[in-house]
């Protein structure tokens, strides 16, 4: 489990999270991707057909009719079934994190977000995880 967090302000949280499905995509782990809401999982889809610039990332919408075929999906917790790697980019904690491989928190830069993903940290370690933290410096 793993906390990425954002030192810069102009750092964007979903380009950081393009960035590492198309990593996580080229080592072959299928991955989820957890938005807070439809429309943020519709802009996040948008934006995975431009970022990162010059590289195609194939990917679905949890709810698309291909999307079983897709190794990279986007969508709400409440579509999250399967997949190796979850990177989370919504305010709730993952429910059952011991089903998934890895876990990747994105901390946003911004106080008030960042408290959010404080609770999940704490709500991890009492559940017995060893979250780490790693800075971002983009």
């Amino acid at each position: 489990m793993d906390f990425y967090v954002l030192k810069q302000p102009s750092a964007k949280a979903d380009r950081v999270a393009c960035d590492l499905a198309l990593t996580m995509w080229e080592r072959n782990q299928r991955v989820f991707v957890a938005t807070e809401s439809e429309t943020a999982c519709k802009q996040l889809d948008e934006l995975m057909w431009q970022h990162p610039e010059g590289r195609f990332l194939p990917h679905a919408p949890a709810d698309h009719a291909d999307a079983g075929k897709a190794m990279v999906k986007i969508g709400t917790l409440s579509a999250l079934n399967t997949a190796g790697v979850v990177i989370i980019l919504c305010p709730e904690a993952i429910p059952q994190p011991d089903k998934f491989s890895r876990i990747v928190e994105i901390v946003p830069c911004a106080d008030e977000e960042r408290k959010t993903s404080r609770v999940k940290f704490r709500a991890y370690k009492e559940l017995g995880f060893t979250p780490r933290t790693q800075e971002i410096d983009k």
